[in-house]
């Protein structure tokens, strides 16, 4: 299958707010599509490869000068072959080989197709085409029951091999699926609520845990093999010693745990999340010591318990890891909720996660049984300089550059402003017009993405934190931050500071 199709239905799912309409378009893809292509093809929609983390950054990707085709002719085959090379290249020299690999690839791609290609591999793809779109579209492009086939992604854990699973074998061979220890599976999800009292009107008799600001890890053993696994499903066994030995001393031969970890500090307080993953990003173990907390058990010696309601779970659970096991009670007392979600915030964590006592484990799905609550922090930032979209964003302004104020000239000059992130989550189709109306009359400059503004627009942005960032001035960047909406009534002069954001900080 040539890659102008696949960038043909990328474009083709980002123009319609409809998932019936993606469903169809990716559905119509797979049937046409060869079954050694789908792997590769899923992993390219989802901007995640099958072949993993590429080494490929934006600058390296920026960095390339070539002159792109003018026809298309390159085949996924062609680009998964390429990004087989990319992740085979190591030892002396790897960079100037991944480039070059690279910078064959752009030649032969037209200019669509190299943008394409360029968000999938930074993980920048826009489409609407998640999880649950493509799940839904296998389903239809294969005539198989969209709940076999959810199922067996759960349990396989591989988008990709389940797609060609279900194009090409049977219904039987899709039930066939099961959970198998060592193979992780999808982690269960959690959706929203603003307070542990709604949380538990959503659920009822609940399991009410500390939410902690860590990663999410899924552990799975047999005997004295242990392997543990991120919430992507990457193996980062050999990074985390000290999980392994925790995990291999408990008293049961095969498990699969959930759970989540992060560091202490010296009084025994979370450290930042950031310091926490830097852990998984380390190919060798580093001093900083990973503390693990478990709140659910799919597998104990022999017995599945995924569909077993959370209350038996947690029985097994506290039997096998004991001291290890996530804090947490089990209530339907509203308040009783509340006080413990202000003892999880006063130790420094997220907040709290209510999980219906009936409910099984939901492998790969975010439904009402998991309702995770914490704190929302909303600050008043300055618009430095808006993206302009793409897909059905095409032509208007949209990712935004945030600012905030620098009142003593910490970081540059007194009363300035020092960028802290981007975002376009939030961002309506009518704030879209607005902002391409409004934004050009304040223009001081343009590159080919952007355009930089005089500092005059102040939005109202929601986060959950911040992180340390070597790539902004302020040393922070914000995590996870939405657009709530413009404060017209407010100038540039009122928005928050640098200083106050950087004591969000923990450690």
């Amino acid at each position: 299958m040539l890659l102008s199709e696949l960038v043909s239905t990328a474009e083709e799912v980002t123009a319609t707010a409809s998932r019936l309409a993606k469903i169809d378009a990716v559905s119509r893809l797979l049937a046409r599509a060869d079954a050694a292509d789908v792997p590769a093809l899923v992993g390219l929609l989802l901007a995640t490869p099958r072949q993993g983390r590429l080494g490929v950054g934006w600058r390296g990707v920026a960095a390339l000068d070539v002159q792109h085709a003018a026809e298309p002719s390159l085949s996924i085959r062609d680009v998964d072959d390429a990004f087989e090379a990319v992740t085979g290249s190591s030892g002396s020299g790897s960079a100037a080989a991944r480039s070059a690999i690279l910078s064959a690839l752009a030649s032969r791609a037209t200019a669509p197709e190299w943008d394409f290609l360029s968000r999938a591999m930074l993980g920048e793809l826009r489409t609407g085409a998640l999880g649950g779109v493509l799940l839904d579209a296998i389903a239809r492009a294969a005539d198989r029951p969209a709940a076999s086939v959810r199922r067996a992604a759960m349990l396989s854990g591989d988008l990709g091999e389940t797609a060609v699973l279900a194009l090409t074998g049977t219904e039987d061979d899709l039930d066939a699926v099961g959970l198998v220890v060592g193979r992780p599976v999808l982690p269960m999800l959690a959706s929203t609520a603003a307070t542990p009292t709604a949380a538990l009107d959503i659920t009822g008799t609940a399991s009410v845990e500390y939410k902690l600001d860590g990663a999410r890890i899924q552990v799975h053993r047999q005997g004295d093999d242990v392997s543990v696994y991120t919430r992507s499903l990457a193996d980062i066994t050999h990074r985390v010693p000290e999980i392994v030995e925790i995990v291999r001393a408990l008293p049961a031969h095969d498990l699969i745990l959930d759970g989540e970890t992060l560091s202490l500090d010296e009084d025994g307080g979370p450290r930042p999340f950031q310091q926490t993953m830097s852990r998984f990003g380390a190919d060798v173990s580093r001093e900083l010591v990973l503390r693990p907390w478990f709140f659910d058990i799919l597998h104990v010696d022999g017995r599945d318990l995924l569909d077993e309601p959370l209350s038996t779970r947690l029985t097994e659970l506290e039997r096998v890891v004991g001291e290890w096991r996530m804090p947490g009670i089990v209530t339907d007392d509203a308040e009783a909720a509340e006080q413990l979600s202000r003892e999880a915030l006063a130790a420094g964590h997220e907040g709290v996660l209510v999980k219906g006592i009936d409910a099984p484990y939901s492998a790969g799905r975010r439904g009402k049984s998991w309702v995770k609550v914490k704190p929302v922090l909303t600050y008043d930032l300055v618009v430095l300089a808006a993206e302009w979209g793409s897909g059905r964003r095409q032509g208007l302004l949209s990712n935004l550059h945030l600012g905030a104020l620098d009142p003593t000239g910490e970081f540059g000059e007194p009363g300035g402003l020092v960028m802290v992130g981007k975002t376009f989550k939030g961002l309506t189709d009518e704030l879209l017009r607005w902002q391409t109306e409004n934004f050009p009359p304040l223009e001081t400059r343009r590159t080919q993405g952007a355009v930089f503004l005089r500092p005059e627009f102040v939005v109202e942005i929601a986060i959950d934190g911040v992180q340390r960032s070597p790539r902004y001035p302020g040393g922070i960047a914000l995590r996870f931050a939405r657009v709530k909406g413009y404060r017209p009534d407010k100038n540039p002069a009122d928005a928050d500071t640098i200083q106050t954001l950087r004591a969000l900080l923990r450690g």
